[in-house]
């Protein structure tokens, strides 16, 4: 029964995720076509967007108490199933048969992940963390992990790369030590509630920093990201990053999968496989849809009478006068 509570939270949260993001977007859009360009954080409704989207993290930080890691990650693809279909509503979007294809792929796979998930305690003492914290597997991960987002992040500032490779991956590697870190405190705290006084060990606010700064900067690069990509494109990249991610941390901290039988670990991967390959039909879907638009109407263009076309080019994020204004738009992220 613990273990649905988190699934169950986990795939509400990821949903109103979905729709959070969807609005980001749609403000994004909205002020892109204004002719006087204004800081997106002066709009009402992009701070509604974030405001779900804080709740959504917070439910799903929180499923993190009741259930694995390696079963709550893969439930973003709720956000995912839900980004592809509520764009349809938030940003106009079309409804391809290839959308319905990937949802499918993706539910099953979901399904899979939650029948298969590892069964292990869910409630860990403080000094359980501080003996996972010094184990050299973990110790080894966290260097590797500081060495590759010491790299992006010297691209990112020095070089002024901002692929959106780049940035869901600096989002994963802050995530996945985000789970961990809201893994043991939710633990704690439910411990303590429970008369078991955790709050008194030094590991316990050691957590509450590392996640209170990871997410801090999550959101930095995550609104980045949706700042100067189609929603439909950073949805399931960072679906895919995040999980991934995210499961190898709890395999290396929590040791989630050290009692579990291969049939189990086998599907449970197929089920990863299958949802990940569920939102790359999506994005693969929407990318075509984009592409699909061969001219822009520049007869609405304020100040212009003419109505003829311009031919866009299809390998750069901006299209023929638009250069300015996306310049602009990015110069002020």
């Amino acid at each position: 029964q613990t273990q649905l509570s988190g699934v169950l939270l986990a795939a509400a949260s990821n949903f109103l995720i979905s729709v959070s993001l969807n609005i980001q977007k749609c403000v994004h859009l909205r002020l892109a076509r204004q002719t006087e360009l204004k800081p997106y954080y002066t709009s009402k409704l992009w701070w509604c967007g974030t405001t779900l989207l804080a709740l959504g993290e917070v439910g799903n930080f929180t499923a993190y108490g009741f259930a694995p890691i390696a079963l709550v990650a893969p439930l973003g693809s709720v956000s995912v199933i839900g980004s592809a279909f509520i764009s349809v509503l938030f940003l106009k979007k079309t409804m391809r048969t290839a959308d319905t294809l990937g949802g499918t792929l993706t539910v099953t796979g979901t399904f899979l992940l939650v029948t298969f998930a590892p069964n292990v305690p869910q409630q860990l003492t403080a000094r359980q963390v501080q003996n996972y914290l010094v184990r050299w597997p973990f110790l080894v991960y966290l260097i590797l992990e500081i060495i590759i987002f010491c790299i992006l992040l010297y691209f990112y500032k020095r070089k002024a790369v901002k692929h959106i490779v780049v940035l869901l991956m600096m989002v994963a590697l802050l995530a996945s030590l985000t789970v961990i870190a809201v893994k043991a405190v939710a633990s704690m705290v439910t411990l303590s509630a429970k008369g078991k006084m955790q709050l008194t060990y030094p590991v316990f606010y050691i957590m509450i920093v590392l996640m209170a700064t990871s997410c801090a900067f999550q959101v930095k690069f995550l609104n980045q990201a949706m700042h100067l990509y189609e929603a439909t494109a950073v949805v399931p990249i960072n679906f895919v990053f995040f999980t991934t991610n995210a499961i190898i941390s709890g395999v290396i901290f929590y040791q989630e999968f050290r009692s579990a039988a291969l049939l189990s670990v086998f599907m449970f991967l197929f089920g990863c496989l299958l949802s990940f390959l569920g939102v790359f039909v999506i994005a693969r879907s929407k990318k075509e849809e984009h592409l699909q638009i061969p001219f822009i109407d520049c007869g609405h263009i304020p100040g212009q009478k003419l109505t003829g076309k311009i031919q866009p080019d299809s390998h750069s994020s901006c299209y023929g006068t638009l250069n300015n204004e996306d310049s602009s738009v990015k110069s002020q992220s």
